[in-house]
């Protein structure tokens, strides 16, 4: 099969040319390569697949897609990219953030690789620029993370005064540090005390929310994170319980809860007045 046989168009409206590789069956596999769990990752595959279906490619039939999902545990990432070479998909599909992405450069410069992220690949070192990623990966940003500064302004307006706010974050993200000094700065700029709070399992949420409530915070950004989206019942239910208004990079946080309101890409949830 010649390199440019085969053209995947992924949800996000980009253009993959895939190679077989060493594959002699008729039917290339992609390897399907997740930080996020199935059950919580079902709307965003769904739209996976209709993309390649409306490029004439089927899911079992002219196609076959081996998925892994890491249900976000970051550390097995590695060792995932690396079962997927040793399989020699056609394909890697990196997605459920930057770690994803990382993990397949660092597994193979062969293989096309396709990610979705919200960082900078630029910065991040997936691509050489945007206009031409070089190498063989390629992929979708959408910047996201980038606005978590104009998120932390957003909550300051509608939860004014002087009183301190929270970051909830995720150490085991490889972007972490970057996003904190963006919400730092920002809450420079706003002269608002900034309390940072680390979470990388499920169990540490209950502690982080006791310390926000300590603390006496007054609005709480949750950093744009594939596992915090995992978990987006638990924190919105937590908000919603420790009375705190919360802001959140994507629209399935409050239409998970009660939303106080919902616009574009900024989403809050929680309640006002405290």
């Amino acid at each position: 099969m010649r390199r440019r046989e085969f053209i995947v168009v992924l949800g996000g409206g980009v253009t993959l040319s895939l190679a077989a590789g060493a594959q002699p069956s008729a039917k290339p596999v992609i390897g399907f390569l997740s930080a996020r769990s199935p059950e919580e990752a079902a709307v965003h595959t769904a739209a996976f697949l209709r993309g390649l279906e409306e490029a004439g490619f089927v899911a079992g039939q002219n196609v076959t897609i081996e998925y892994i999902w890491a249900e976000g545990h970051y550390d097995r990432l590695p060792a995932m990219a690396s079962d997927l070479v040793r399989r020699q998909v056609a394909v890697i599909v990196a997605v459920g953030g930057i770690n994803s992405a990382l993990a397949a450069k660092a597994a193979t410069s062969t293989i096309p690789t396709v990610f979705l992220i919200g960082d900078d690949p630029v910065q991040l070192g997936l691509v050489e620029s945007l206009h031409r990623p070089g190498g063989n990966i390629t992929g979708v940003t959408l910047i996201a993370a980038a606005l978590g500064g104009k998120r932390l302004e957003v909550l300051c307006e509608v939860v004014p005064g002087p009183g301190p706010v929270a970051l909830l974050a995720n150490p085991a993200n490889s972007n972490t540090d970057a996003q904190v000094e963006d919400v730092r700065a920002a809450a420079g700029v706003l002269r608002r005390p900034l309390l940072v709070l680390y979470a990388s399992r499920e169990a540490e949420f209950a502690a982080a929310f006791e310390a926000l409530s300590r603390q006496g915070v007054h609005g709480l950004a949750v950093q744009n994170e594939p596992f915090f989206d995992t978990e987006r019942d638990q924190l919105v239910a937590l908000a919603a319980r420790h009375a705190v208004p919360a802001i959140y990079h994507i629209r399935e946080f409050p239409q998970g809860g009660d939303p106080m309101g919902a616009t574009g890409s900024i989403l809050l949830s929680g309640r006002v007045g405290c």
